[in-house]
């Protein structure tokens, strides 16, 4: 009984010592990504705050939600990478996947930064229509 006890745990902590291991490589060897997906989140997420205390008071709930896609993002992120270092085939999926989420994240900021009057409306609106370029100037 002491032996099978001992071996489950002993497996079990292998186990976990190797996913913590592997994870951890793999976050230090892309570790600018995670700081990239972290600063830009970090940053609408403080431009988003400023703009709801300045609209309806300070929320917790909406304020804590910077954090919570912060983690989702990692999470994301790790999975992602995990995928291209297993396929050698897959290398463009973090590009493909993060690049359109970190590009809506500055705009949200960038529009909250100007809900508070940092960036003027004039001043968004050509950036805007520099990033839509597609779709005419705005009028």
């Amino acid at each position: 009984m002491k032996t099978s006890f001992l071996a489950i745990l002993l497996s079990a902590s292998a186990t976990c010592a190797f996913l913590c291991s592997y994870f951890f490589n793999l976050t230090m060897n892309n570790a600018e990504q995670f700081l990239g997906i972290a600063a830009v989140v970090l940053l609408d997420g403080f431009f988003g705050i400023i703009a709801g205390v300045k609209r309806e008071g300070f929320k917790t709930f909406k304020a804590l939600s910077v954090l919570r896609t912060l983690s989702i993002w990692w999470v994301i992120l790790g999975a992602i990478l995990a995928v291209e270092k297993g396929f050698v085939g897959a290398g463009w999926l973090s590009e493909t996947i993060i690049i359109p989420f970190l590009i809506f994240q500055l705009i949200s900021a960038l529009k909250n930064a100007s809900m508070i009057g940092w960036i003027k409306v004039e001043l968004l609106n050509q950036l805007l229509d520099k990033i839509d370029k597609h779709k005419g100037d705005r009028t």
